[in-house]
């Protein structure tokens, strides 16, 4: 079941008072994403990510097309209970203790209660906020405070939850603490759309991704799909390659540098790959493995954007 769906989605808007200017925020998005997955949007400032989600929570209203999520139109109540959200630049009262600031959010939820209090300290715990349950959030650092809107969003057990920059400002202790709280939930069923400029983080959690440039989708696929480059391997020997061997493999169709006892292969088919081993065991080299070359989604990413705007 798909826990988003969506079809030529699109978001204009007007500004100005005098001299009237169309922005297009979307157009015509289509995305489907899987439920218990973690699905991250990616893109330049001004992509679009933002409005995505705010259409999805009806912060914001569709200029045209359609929309999913949880098997309800945007918009149903019954939709929103069962959605988290951490929006990128979220403020709470710093006259309010973080427990406070919980036990808030779980009455605007409509929580019994004579849960709240367990509630809040549970997920206090979970954030790694435990000993500041009783300080005033004026106190808080702008990372506790991510660590907080983390705790806020899930105060409610949503089934689907919506992270806008969740790691912004945080250490790279608590960033790992919260990929490992996010990937405890995906493994419990819950799906996670996140936002976030930190490729890094994306690329360790999420099963896939879609990238937007101006309102546009321009790219989707798993992390392992965008960053593979299926045509070249790196080829690990047992030992260095004879000069030999190294001009009878330089004869064949494909590009090829050697270095020590590896071989690097950049292919026009895979089936190259059969032949450059075929030739290495006729010459008696043995060969202790075979992986293809990966780049960063960060790499790729920088990459798509420069194709983009050459285009």
């Amino acid at each position: 079941m798909e826990a988003i769906q969506t079809a030529d989605l699109t978001k204009h808007y007007r500004t100005g008072l005098l001299n009237k200017k169309n922005i297009n925020a979307l157009e015509k998005v289509s995305l489907s994403v899987e439920q218990g997955s973690i699905f991250g949007l990616l893109g330049p400032n001004g992509a679009g990510k933002t409005t995505f989600v705010k259409l999805l929570l009806s912060i914001a209203f569709p200029t045209s097309g359609t929309a999913s999520v949880l098997g309800y139109p945007i918009g149903q109540r019954a939709l929103k209970e069962q959605c988290g959200y951490l929006p990128e630049s979220h403020k709470y009262p710093g006259f309010l203790t973080a427990t406070d600031t919980l036990i808030f959010f779980g009455r605007l939820n409509g929580l019994p209660e004579t849960a709240l209090k367990d509630k809040a300290k549970y997920l206090l715990e979970l954030v790694g906020l435990k000993d500041w349950a009783d300080v005033k959030t004026k106190k808080f650092s702008k990372g506790m405070l991510q660590r907080l809107g983390l705790a806020q969003a899930l105060v409610n057990d949503p089934k689907l939850l919506f992270l806008d920059e969740p790691t912004d400002g945080v250490d790279p202790v608590g960033r790992k603490e919260i990929r490992d709280i996010l990937v405890n939930l995906k493994n419990a069923g819950t799906t996670i759309f996140l936002n976030s400029h930190l490729l890094s983080e994306i690329e360790m959690i999420c099963d896939n991704v879609a990238i937007l440039k101006k309102g546009c989708v321009v790219r989707t696929g798993s992390i392992a799909d965008l960053t593979t480059q299926k045509l070249i391997y790196n080829i690990q020997l047992s030992a260095q390659i004879p000069e030999d061997t190294k001009v009878n493999l330089s004869h064949k169709h494909f590009s090829l540098e050697f270095k020590d006892t590896n071989l690097a292969a950049t292919l026009n088919d895979k089936s190259e790959l059969n032949s450059i081993i075929d030739t290495l065991r006729a010459d008696g080299i043995g060969i202790e493995g075979v992986t293809q070359q990966k780049m960063s989604l960060e790499d790729y990413f920088i990459q798509l954007m420069k194709e983009e705007n050459r285009q």
